[in-house]
């Protein structure tokens, strides 16, 4: 480990040039036919540096009538407005609107160094901002950025060994998503076919109608019934409204707050870090939730996803537009009712209540009477058993891919400060 530190100095100083962009008018159709790419903020995504693809496609007639500027392939481009100092760059050549600024590296500047250096200021880019609802960042004060300046010949030693990080983050977050669709798939089968009294998937509806029933669902196995989550549950509740819990009531540690951000479709990953003193949780004690109840979101985009809350998390106190269902365990799991919450025939059921509706919303009452398909229990359980091997491979792959991206964070602000040397690899 070393001591020695790189010199600082103005991220300017690496930027021989930079050069903005600008929109098409959308008035005339024929300049957003395509085929040159032109990316905007909404293209570039957390934690990604690289721009594979954008959203719209303007025409050379477009470019040339436009402040649009065409970026050659493979030069940093950052967001200085909204999504501020977020950074990518693209394979291909792409044109760039004014939110964006494309940055070419000075002589003998490594291009994926300059990439790595204005990722890791993105922080610092983030705190000059400036605007209270919109954020944005002048020209002048981005290149002013004070940053750890290293010497050329280290450049692309650091940059390969981040370059190297990156890959390894990106193939895993493929088999991530992968995985993710291959459950998708299986658990679709699962949740609409069962599995029949020798453990094997039943055969479809097509090869064997005669073991399905309409139903307002839709098609399910003859001996499966539709039942309402009120028949289902011992009870259902949502958390406390108005001045029954404030945001000044909310403590650095104590009894865990649960928020609609924290329910992921059959994931619930608290991110909320919300605590409630134990005198204020005892309080608020009908709206507690513990390991096993199954917690749904009354608004979002869907509303109604739902997750198991895990063992993992001490009891806490659900908010206001958060339902908590606690099963009756001897007639489903809390597994089964939260899939069967997130799968495609309770979402038609969802998506005939918020119909037209802007900021679409279910209520605790519209919750209780919706329906799920539900097979014996001892099916349920077989069922579930079928998906725990593939949630051990995604769980095992998120667990890697989290600490990758933990040592990817670690090496940046050691290779970039200079904190650890790479001249031993040159």
């Amino acid at each position: 480990m070393s001591e020695q530190r790189f010199p600082k100095g103005p991220i300017g100083s690496l930027i021989a040039n930079q050069i903005g962009g600008g929109t098409p008018s959308r008035q005339n159709p024929a300049f957003w036919t395509g085929p040159i790419p032109w990316a905007s903020v909404k293209d570039f995504i957390e934690d990604q540096t690289v721009l594979l693809s954008t959203k719209e496609q303007i025409s050379v007639q477009g470019l040339q009538a436009s402040a649009a500027n065409l970026i050659p392939a493979n030069t940093p481009i950052v967001c200085t407005r909204m999504a501020v100092g977020r950074v990518a760059i693209a394979p291909m050549d792409v044109t760039i609107n004014q939110d964006l600024k494309a940055l070419v590296p000075a002589r003998d500047v490594s291009t994926r160094y300059l990439l790595h250096l204005a990722d890791h200021a993105k922080p610092k880019a983030e705190g000059v901002s400036i605007g209270s609802t919109v954020k944005g960042i002048k020209v002048a004060d981005y290149l002013n950025i004070q940053v750890s300046l290293a010497p050329s010949e280290h450049q692309p030693k650091i940059a390969e060994i981040l370059d190297t990080l990156d890959a390894a983050i990106r193939r895993t977050e493929a088999v991530v998503a992968k995985l993710k669709a291959m459950k998708q798939g299986l658990l679709h089968d699962l949740l609409t076919r069962g599995i029949d009294a020798n453990g094997d998937l039943r055969p479809s509806q097509t090869e064997a109608p005669q073991l399905y029933k309409q139903t307002p669902l839709g098609r399910l196995p003859n001996d499966w019934e539709l039942i309402a989550i009120k028949e289902l549950a011992h009870s259902t509740t949502i958390g406390p409204f108005g001045s029954d819990l404030v945001a000044s009531d909310y403590r650095a540690e104590g009894v865990p707050v649960v928020f609609v951000r924290d329910i992921r479709a059959n994931n619930f990953l608290w991110v909320s870090n919300v605590f409630l003193d134990a005198r204020k949780a005892q309080a608020l004690s009908a709206h507690k939730v513990t390991a096993g109840d199954v917690v749904a979101t009354k608004m979002g985009f869907p509303p109604c996803i739902s997750a198991v809350y895990p063992a993992s998390m001490a009891d806490g106190i659900v908010t206001a537009d958060v339902v908590c269902i606690r099963p009756k365990l001897s007639l489903v799991h809390s597994e089964w009712l939260s899939a069967s919450m997130n799968s495609s025939h309770f979402r038609k059921q969802v998506d005939q209540i918020t119909a037209g509706v802007t900021r679409p919303k279910v209520t605790l009452k519209d919750v209780r009477e919706l329906k799920i398909a539900l097979p014996k229990i001892g099916e349920q359980a077989a069922i579930l058993e079928r998906t725990l091997c593939i949630n051990s491979e995604i769980e095992r792959n998120e667990d890697m891919l989290t600490k990758l991206r933990l040592l990817k964070s670690g090496l940046m602000d050691d290779l970039l400060t200079g904190r650890v040397s790479v001249t031993p690899l040159l």
